[in-house]
């Protein structure tokens, strides 16, 4: 797991294009150009987004990556050619085969229009078929309806919610939802709910 998560990794299938996060500047420029809409970060633990933060926001998750327990992407839609958001690897646990897909948000115009269910797949994909991960998780604030529809529509199963698990920067104590989906369960989402994305490219 840990070789093919320190070299460079893109992903495509015919409607996401997900590119690795390698140097700050060229993240910030695009990133930049969607990462200011408030309503993306309603339930962020940082809050509102803002030049300083998104700059920290990027040199954290380059600093997470150089220490192999984060890998991050900028996603692109391939149907507009135009910059979408944000994602990652996140929690890279190799000992137990475990990793989280998280940091996930993009601009509202990309809502409900296939995107993330396209990213997603990529990301599923690898981490069961090339990293052999025996889970991969995710977790959302408890309050948010839409990331939670989402998460199941592509077959996550609820775990469980942490009480009192975040304080966001309003000073609100957040319960955090968590979902995962397992090894076992993969081949059976990949041909039903992911079945349109039989042709991907890695390299």
């Amino acid at each position: 797991m840990q070789n093919l998560l320190q070299t460079s990794i893109t992903f495509q299938n015919n409607r996401a294009l997900l590119l690795p996060i390698e140097e700050l500047e060229p993240a910030f420029e695009e990133l930049s150009k969607v990462a200011y809409i408030p309503g993306i970060w309603l339930y962020s633990p940082g809050g509102p987004m803002t030049e300083t933060r998104l700059r920290n926001y990027i040199q954290t998750a380059l600093d997470e990556k150089a220490k192999g327990v984060s890998y991050p992407f900028m996603i692109f839609d391939k149907k507009t050619n135009e910059i979408a958001g944000s994602t990652r690897y996140m929690n890279i646990v190799p000992e137990h085969k475990r990793l989280e897909i998280g940091h996930t948000w993009l601009a509202p115009q990309f809502h409900g229009a296939g995107l993330n269910k396209a990213n997603k797949y990529e990301l599923l994909r690898f981490a069961f078929e090339e990293l052999d991960c025996n889970r991969v998780e995710l977790k959302t604030d408890n309050r948010n309806n839409r990331s939670k529809k989402a998460m199941m529509k592509i077959g996550a199963k609820v775990d469980g919610i942490l009480r009192s698990h975040m304080v966001l920067h309003d000073g609100f104590i957040r319960d955090s939802i968590y979902l995962s989906i397992i090894k076992e369960e993969w081949e059976g989402l990949k041909e039903t709910i992911f079945g349109e994305f039989n042709i991907s490219k890695t390299s």
